[in-house]
């Protein structure tokens, strides 16, 4: 066995645990483990607030937000009515919401949460891993977001080993892009490369995948200083520039970030 298979072996343990504990979790408040006040970046064209939720399904070797897929346990940083007391003293400042993670479609709470920041008239972004296609479409489908961001991490033949998941998971973030690609409401499909997960050619079959999309973002690892595996690598400038190049020829409008 390759170390790279026994991570994936080690992932799916993970993995399993983590919905054990998640389906034994009491109450169904939201797990808010981190606030970021104001944001000009993650939510495009709005000054917004960023919650990050616990907990994830998928055990990314690069993830950059390692502590929230691993330590679900930690206290919160707010209560749900602290946070909504904060957006009370942000009316008129900020335009909206974020909502990343972690995986937030995992919150027991998380209609009911989108729900009350609508009603407080601010725009919410939902940033998903699409591994609940059901709960994403019943989110859209009641107007309770705004924008979508998905994170697409490979090609399906590729998706196990680079975010730690079983085959049967794929299926799930098969039918989240098709769902997407339908435009029932703004979105973004995005993809972090990594110097040990993805190639020029898996870039082209991603192309080809998400061809039609509106927006399609190579997004180059960074090292965070919180990773699930502290040996992943990124590429050079003039790498992802050759990787844009690649996905152009059947996305024409993907784009590079952060670069």
């Amino acid at each position: 066995m390759s170390f790279r298979q026994l991570f994936l072996f080690v992932c799916i343990l993970q993995h399993i645990f983590f919905l054990y504990h998640y389906s034994e979790q009491s109450g169904d408040n939201m797990i808010i483990q981190g606030l970021q006040k104001l944001t000009l970046l993650d939510f495009p064209g709005q000054t917004a607030c960023t919650v990050f939720t616990a907990g994830c399904n998928f055990r990314c070797p690069f993830c950059h937000n390692a502590s929230l897929v691993t330590h679900v346990d930690a206290a919160p940083v707010c209560t749900e009515e602290e946070f909504f007391s904060f957006l009370e003293k942000r009316k008129g400042l900020l335009d909206g919401v974020a909502v990343t993670g972690g995986e937030p479609l995992l919150q027991k709470d998380i209609v009911a949460f989108l729900a009350k920041i609508k009603a407080t008239g601010l725009k919410i972004k939902l940033d998903t891993n699409g591994s609940r296609p059901a709960l994403l479409k019943e989110i859209v489908q009641k107007g309770l977001v705004d924008y979508v961001a998905m994170d697409v991490k490979n090609t399906a033949e590729k998706y196990e080993l680079t975010a730690g998941i079983a085959a049967q998971d794929i299926a799930a973030v098969e039918e989240s892009i098709d769902f997407l690609l339908t435009d029932a409401v703004d979105y973004e499909f995005r993809t972090t490369i990594v110097r040990d997960f993805h190639t020029e050619q898996d870039i082209a079959v991603l192309g080809k995948r998400l061809c039609g999309a509106k927006r399609w973002f190579l997004q180059n690892f960074v090292d965070s200083g919180d990773l699930i595996d502290g040996s992943c690598q990124g590429f050079s400038k003039q790498e992802m520039l050759k990787m844009l190049e690649k996905a152009r020829e059947y996305a024409p409008f993907a784009e590079l970030r952060g670069i």
